[in-house]
């Protein structure tokens, strides 16, 4: 039983000082991922410019290149299906039914020949960059020489010197996770520390930001938007956060100052009655885990599947800091595996769903599993139904 889950706990432990590699599966064909690729593209020149790409000979020609690239991945069904998860801007809405003979959208090339710009045509098209390279550059200058550097210099000597002692470490940025002043990060091959974090604001698309006073290791500083930097850093593969020398507890029920937030698992019982939820409900128990707001999770939970399409009440949280929280929520759920409920529910518009966060799972199972992950001793356990209890190797 033992080998069975401690490939997955060792992911856990991991996150509390043993490295190891990600592997990244996406499981998507080559054809699947050139389709993502081109939508994000268009995504990033909507949230650079605020609509979407348009027609018109007056327009960029990236513009208009994302425009037709736009309406080919509207008309094609099967790049809906690929796509609509990832479509947070409404892009493809009112698309058009799939049309005969295609296969998959055309490639840029096409698309510059129906635009009247001959692709062979280096002239043309010598000095057109990819948006990613555009943005590397923008980036770059938009860095200029850090007049106090002097005063700064001393912490990135330290910073070395922690790094190559051990008394601190790098771990991966993890997708959007919270940025704060005094911070140090490796981005773009440069160590960077966060100076100052400016007023709170909302952006636009209602979301906040903040703009920072970033320094780097080279002599140069920038006021990248904090947002802009999260995304930076999941970008670039080599991007780190630099640990504090004491990185703080992996649960706790107050953060210290240096602790880094990570989240927090939810346990919620259904109001449903579902015959079967309405027979078990003492018992029958979702374990999730989110980096925003509790409440705000669960806000919309009669309208979605996942709640079983019905409201909730909070029965326990356990603030994270210092974890993966998608590595911990993978082990909670196989842990809990042998008494996930098999139950199917009817979306908002009669599609059959199964929720697959639901376990027949006493309170007090939940609560040693996780004191189980604070002391280190979840490494090989599983849930037994028949006897309503922790078993494997660290409980023996």
């Amino acid at each position: 039983m033992a080998d069975k889950f401690s490939d997955d706990d060792d992911l856990l432990l991991d996150e509390l000082g043993v490295e190891a590699e990600a592997k990244k599966e996406t499981g998507r064909t080559a054809r699947e991922e050139r389709v993502i690729a081109g939508f994000e593209e268009i995504q990033r020149f909507v949230n650079q410019h605020g609509h979407a790409p348009q027609h018109g000979e007056g327009r960029d020609i990236f513009e208009r290149l994302y425009a037709v690239r736009l309406d080919r991945l509207r008309e094609l069904a099967d790049c809906r299906a690929i796509l609509a998860p990832l479509d947070h801007q409404g892009l493809l809405a009112g698309a058009a039914p799939s049309l005969q003979g295609f296969s998959e959208p055309k490639d840029d090339d096409e698309l510059l020949a129906e635009l009247g710009v001959d692709a062979a045509d280096i002239t043309q098209l010598r000095y057109v960059r990819s948006m990613a390279e555009k943005r590397t550059a923008e980036e770059i200058a938009n860095r200029e020489r850090c007049e106090d550097f002097e005063r700064f210099k001393p912490l990135f000597t330290q910073i070395r010197k922690d790094l190559e002692s051990g008394i601190r470490q790098t771990r991966p940025f993890q997708t959007m996770a919270e940025i704060k002043k005094g911070e140090f990060f490796i981005v773009g091959g440069q160590i960077a520390y966060v100076a100052e974090v400016g007023e709170e604001f909302i952006t636009e698309y209602e979301r906040r930001d903040s703009r920072l006073r970033v320094i780097y290791d080279n002599g140069t500083e920038s006021d990248v938007l904090l947002r802009s930097l999260q995304r930076a850093l999941h970008r670039d593969e080599a991007g780190r956060r630099i640990t504090d020398p004491d990185a703080g507890p992996l649960f706790a029920g107050e953060s210290g100052e240096d602790d880094l937030a990570s989240g927090t698992i939810y346990v919620l019982r259904s109001k449903s009655d579902h015959p079967v939820v309405a027979a078990n409900r003492d018992v029958l128990h979702k374990i999730g885990v989110t980096r925003g707001d509790v409440a705000q999770r669960i806000a919309n939970a009669r309208l979605e599947p996942t709640f079983l399409m019905a409201d909730v009440e909070v029965v326990a949280t356990y603030e994270l800091y210092n974890v993966n929280r998608a590595r911990l929520e993978s082990i909670i759920h196989r842990i809990f595996s042998p008494a996930q409920l098999n139950i199917e529910i009817k979306d908002r518009f009669g599609n059959p769903v199964v929720p697959r966060e639901w376990f027949l799972v006493p309170r007090f199972v939940i609560d040693e599993a996780v004191d189980r992950i604070k002391d280190g001793t979840i490494t090989g356990c599983t849930y037994d139904p028949q006897r309503a209890a922790l078993v494997g190797a660290s409980t023996a």
